[in-house]
């Protein structure tokens, strides 16, 4: 007879079996990365989308905005893995508060996602409904007629969804600085690489 333990490589089983581990004091490698990755994402995508139109028109702009859309086809990437990594193998801690607290902190963290997600399913469908050229190398496949009032709805959305992201995470943000340097119970060691 088989054992699954010894068919599985070392690593899978390591993760599955740690990841109920309610005495860990960190996140794993895989779930810190991810997190710290989305972070630089998210900060440099809404630096662009506010800075983007003051560059010149001409290839620099147009440049601007292909990395713009390039970084968000990267982030729709990586929300997705960060979801599965979270959902199978992700290791899971025990909460840091109770309570309200905790329930606030829940909201918080299901805001970020859906918010997140709402960002990237924009984004996508302005460059879609664009046909947006990337770098002059490739079209993102267009679709509609490119009404300009329609764009400009969709571009709307994009923003309202991206700054109200902004302002969700930095809420959390100084939230995880209050626990750790207010209340000094270490939160942020959890999500140290």
């Amino acid at each position: 007879m088989i054992q699954i333990k010894d068919s599985l490589p070392s690593t899978v089983l390591r993760t599955a079996m740690t990841r109920f581990d309610m005495t860990a004091k960190r996140y794993d490698a895989t779930t810190v990365w991810l997190h710290w990755i989305t972070v630089a994402l998210v900060v440099a995508l809404w630096v662009i989308g506010q800075t983007g139109d003051l560059f010149p028109r001409g290839p620099l702009r147009t440049g601007v905005w292909s990395t713009h859309v390039m970084l968000g086809f990267l982030t729709a990437f990586v929300l997705v893995t960060r979801v599965a990594w979270r959902a199978h193998f992700g290791r899971v801690l025990a909460p840091a508060d109770s309570g309200i607290l905790y329930m606030i902190a829940k909201l918080t963290h299901h805001a970020l996602y859906v918010l997140l997600g709402l960002v990237v399913v924009a984004g996508i469908v302005d460059a879609s409904y664009r046909g947006f050229n990337i770098f002059g190398l490739w079209s993102v496949p267009q679709f509609g007629s490119g009404d300009v009032a329609t764009r400009r709805s969709i571009n709307d959305w994009h923003e309202l969804a991206a700054n109200l992201l902004i302002v969700v995470a930095v809420v959390h943000a100084l939230a995880a600085l209050g626990h750790h340097y207010v209340w000094r119970d270490r939160l942020l060691d959890r999500m140290r690489p």
